[in-house]
C-alpha cells in the first residue's frame, strides 16, 4: 500500500471516529480531537459556541500568519525591499481596532446568554445535594416532585479499581473494566427532568464534573453553589473530581446514571430509609384506572 493510500485510509478513519464520538457525546474516546456535544441542552449549547470560537481563532490565526509569511518572502531583504518611513497610518489602525470588538462582541454574546441559563435553577422538579469529602460523594436526593425522599448514600472508587490501584497488586489495570472511572453506588437520576444541583464539601474544595452534562461546579466547604441539568438521553455518563484535594485527588469518580422516570421512582422506593410513596400511588392510581365499574 502506498503512503499516499494509508495516509487517506488513516484519515477517513479518524473523521470516522469523531463523527463516532460526537454521535455519543458521552464518554471521551481514545484518541478524541474535540468535546463531545454532551446529552443536555446547556452541553450541546456550550459545544457549539466551543466549535464557533474554535473556528473564528482558526480563520484569525491563518490571516495573521499567513500574512506575515507573506511579509517575510515578498518584502525581504534579499530582494531589495526599502522600509517605509511611516511610523502610524490612523485608518489602519481604527480597523485593526474596530474588527477584534466586533469578533469579540459577536463571541461574547451566545457565551452570556449560555452562562445565563447555566445559573437558572428555577422551575426544577428533583434537588440533588453533592457533598465532597476526602476522597468520596455523597448524594441525597432532596426532594422529587414536592416531596421528601429520605434517600442519601456514599458513592466510592469500585472495588476492582481500588485493588488494582494498589502498589504491587500484580493487577493490570486494563484488565479492570472503567479503570478508575467506576463507582461502587452510581447516582441515578430520570432523563426528561429539571434537576437542581447543590454542591458543597466538608473539609477542602473539590469539584464535581461530568462532561456530557455540560458543566462542572466547585464544591467548597461553607459554601452553596448551584448547577442544574436536564438529560435527554438515558445512558451512564463518567467524570471525575476536577479539583486537586489531596493523595487520592485521583481515585474519586463520578457515575450518573440517567434513566426513565418510571425507573427511576422504582429505584428511590427501594432504597434504604426511603420515604418516597408517589410510584406507590401511581401504581394504586393504575389499578384503581383498570377496574371496569359493573352495570347497574
Amino acid at each position: 500500500m502506498t503512503i499516499a493510500a494509508r495516509t487517506l485510509r488513516n484519515g477517513i478513519g479518524l473523521v470516522a471516529l469523531l463523527a463516532a464520538t460526537a454521535a455519543l457525546g458521552a464518554d471521551p474516546q481514545p484518541w478524541q480531537l474535540n468535546m463531545g456535544p454532551g446529552v443536555t441542552e446547556v452541553s450541546r449549547e456550550v459545544y457549539w459556541i466551543h466549535n464557533l470560537i474554535l473556528g473564528i481563532c482558526v480563520v484569525i490565526g491563518l490571516m495573521v500568519f499567513g500574512a506575515m509569511g507573506y511579509a517575510m518572502f515578498a518584502f525581504r531583504k534579499s530582494k531589495g525591499a526599502v522600509p517605509a518611513t511611516f511610523s502610524h497610518n490612523t485608518t489602519a489602525e481604527i480597523i485593526w481596532t474596530v474588527i477584534p470588538i466586533l469578533i469579540l462582541v459577536a463571541m461574547a454574546w451566545p457565551a452570556t446568554k449560555t452562562l445565563f441559563k447555566m445559573y437558572d435553577t428555577s422551575e426544577s422538579e428533583l434537588t440533588v445535594k453533592v457533598t465532597g469529602y476526602q476522597w468520596m460523594w455523597k448524594y441525597e436526593i432532596l426532594n422529587y416532585r414536592g416531596e421528601s425522599t429520605g434517600v442519601g448514600f456514599i458513592s466510592r472508587l469500585d472495588e476492582a479499581s481500588n485493588a488494582a490501584r494498589q502498589l504491587g497488586s500484580g493487577i493490570d489495570p486494563k484488565s479492570v473494566e472503567n479503570y478508575l472511572l467506576n463507582v461502587d453506588k452510581p447516582l441515578v437520576l430520570p432523563v426528561d427532568t429539571k434537576i437542581r444541583f447543590v454542591l458543597t464539601a466538608d473539609d477542602v474544595i473539590h469539584s464535581w464534573w461530568v462532561p456530557a452534562l455540560g458543566w462542572k461546579q466547585d464544591a467548597i466547604p461553607g459554601i452553596v453553589n448551584e448547577a442544574w441539568a436536564n438529560i435527554d438521553v438515558p445512558g451512564t455518563y463518567r467524570g471525575q473530581c476536577a479539583e486537586l484535594c489531596g493523595k487520592d485527588h485521583g481515585f474519586m469518580p463520578i457515575v450518573v446514571h440517567a434513566v426513565s422516570r418510571a425507573e427511576f421512582e422504582g429505584w428511590l422506593t427501594s432504597q434504604p430509609g426511603s420515604t418516597f410513596t408517589r410510584a406507590e400511588r401511581t401504581a394504586q392510581a393504575d389499578s384503581t384506572d383498570s377496574v371496569v365499574p359493573t352495570q347497574g
